[in-house]
């Protein structure tokens, strides 16, 4: 019997400005976009294009202060735009994770790498501190970082950039989320660093059934990894597309331009 895609993430209309001195900034100005559980997503578009806003006003992750929002973000059904900061984080880590760009500095360097995974399987799944400590080692082995064990008690600075960058991604996953959210996961990676990391996230989605939104400038990055790609520019979504139709089929000048950067 054929199974029915399920709609995890609905967005509508989505506004998100921020008050300064010179104005209103249109971060984000009208998107709307779905996605499916199980299905990966790329937005793409160059610095200041909103991508990396829209990310972080899907998560609840802005300020409240100066920060105006409107539209639907509805997540599994559920309307999550405008929820207070203790109903989201109880969505955060659980339902939704996000992998930070610069792992050096999302990473705390004063706390070694097994007790930031065990952090929020203590927070949010009142784990033991042995329990924790033994899911965190299979965390680890399941982002292929050799000598697991070992690396559970170094610190940040021990590891390498791509080490970090797995690391990052354990934490990540460790309570199971069903969306995942990666900001340029493979900047300051060298090309064959990137390439693993981008098949580890395609790994872990497709053994997890977990969706995943890739933020990126580079369409390189989303080619062969993401179902759909969404293309930002001036806080709008200018070009969307399964991802194969898109590069057979650019229409946007904007979109050809990001593909000859490549």
């Amino acid at each position: 019997m054929r199974q029915e895609h399920q709609l995890l993430l609905e967005v509508t209309d989505l506004r998100t400005h921020f008050r300064t001195e010179r104005g209103l900034v249109r971060a984000v100005d009208g998107v709307s976009l779905t996605l499916e559980r199980g299905k990966c997503l790329g937005i793409v578009g160059e610095s200041g294009s909103g991508k990396t806003v829209l990310s972080r006003s899907l998560m609840g992750l802005l300020p409240s202060s100066n920060t105006v929002t409107s539209g639907s973000v509805k997540f599994e059904g559920k309307e999550i735009l405008g929820l207070p900061s203790k109903q989201m984080r109880r969505l955060w880590g659980r339902e939704m994770s996000m992998v930070f760009q610069n792992p050096m500095t999302s990473l705390n360097p004063l706390m070694k790498i097994g007790e930031q995974i065990a952090e929020p399987l203590n927070l949010h799944l009142d784990m033991s501190r042995a329990d924790a400590r033994a899911t965190a080692e299979r965390l680890l082995r399941d982002v292929r970082i050799p000598e697991a064990a070992r690396r559970l008690d170094q610190y940040p600075h021990e590891l390498s950039g791509g080490m970090r960058q797995r690391a990052m991604i354990a934490i990540a996953l460790a309570c199971g989320p069903t969306l995942l959210f990666a900001d340029e996961p493979t900047t300051a990676l060298d090309v064959t660093v990137q390439a693993q990391i981008l098949q580890l996230i395609g790994e872990q989605r497709r053994d997890r059934n977990m969706s995943v939104v890739l933020v990126t400038h580079d369409l390189g990055v989303v080619a062969g990894h993401t179902d759909e790609i969404a293309v930002m520019y001036g806080g709008k979504l200018v070009e969307k597309a399964p991802t194969s139709v898109l590069f057979a089929h650019m229409k946007m000048p904007y979109t050809m331009s990001l593909m000859r950067s490549i």
